[in-house]
């Protein structure tokens, strides 16, 4: 079983809004991502922070998630990733991580991740996707690494423990640039967009 981990609790400070709601084909970001994973993933965790009842608010796959808040939100990224990490069930044999300013991932992607752990990639701890060369996100993480991702000190990166582990990664190479579409302010935005035809 592996569970969906989506962080939405980023303060959005260059985009001005909060990331999670803005549409993308007909979606908001967190909709998308959360009925994405939800047909691949038991259970899916999206963890909120900042303006979390505006997000709490507008969305509608609510039902389709388990939303959990990190009170600590703005002491950095790590801090939702590790909230999240903490509420991901014993029985899960690992953990399919994204941010939610990747909406434009496509469904083709996970299933090539996913199925990744029934052939050679089925021992890997990482399993990382990658376009034309660039890696991205999702990301899947298995069991074993939680805790080393839960113990990273306040201030650290969780590149330290995808580091610790470089030799070892399994990279599923995709015909995907939605990995690779961060989109962190209102110019990047505006690429997605036009890139889509919304």
């Amino acid at each position: 079983m592996t569970c969906g981990l989506i962080l939405a609790a980023g303060e959005s400070r260059r985009m001005g809004s909060p990331k999670a709601l803005l549409e993308y084909r007909g979606e908001t970001f967190l909709d998308r991502l959360i009925g994405l994973f939800a047909r691949r993933c038991s259970p899916v965790i999206a963890v909120l922070g900042a303006e979390r009842e505006m997000v709490r608010a507008g969305l509608r796959r609510a039902g389709d998630a388990e939303l959990v808040e990190n009170p600590d939100f703005h002491l950095g990224q790590l801090t939702s990733m590790q909230c999240g990490l903490r509420a991901v069930p014993a029985e899960a044999d690992g953990v399919l991580f994204t941010l939610v300013d990747h909406p434009a991932v496509m469904p083709a992607t996970i299933d090539a991740l996913l199925g990744a752990l029934q052939d050679s990639g089925a021992t890997a701890p990482l399993r990382i996707p990658r376009c034309d060369g660039w890696r991205g996100h999702p990301i899947w993480i298995s069991k074993p690494l939680i805790p080393e991702f839960l113990a990273l000190p306040a201030g650290a990166s969780a590149r330290e423990v995808v580091t610790r582990y470089a030799s070892e990664i399994a990279y599923i190479d995709v015909d995907d640039p939605g990995i690779l579409a961060d989109v962190d302010d209102r110019a990047a935005y505006a690429r997605l967009l036009a890139g889509s035809g919304a």
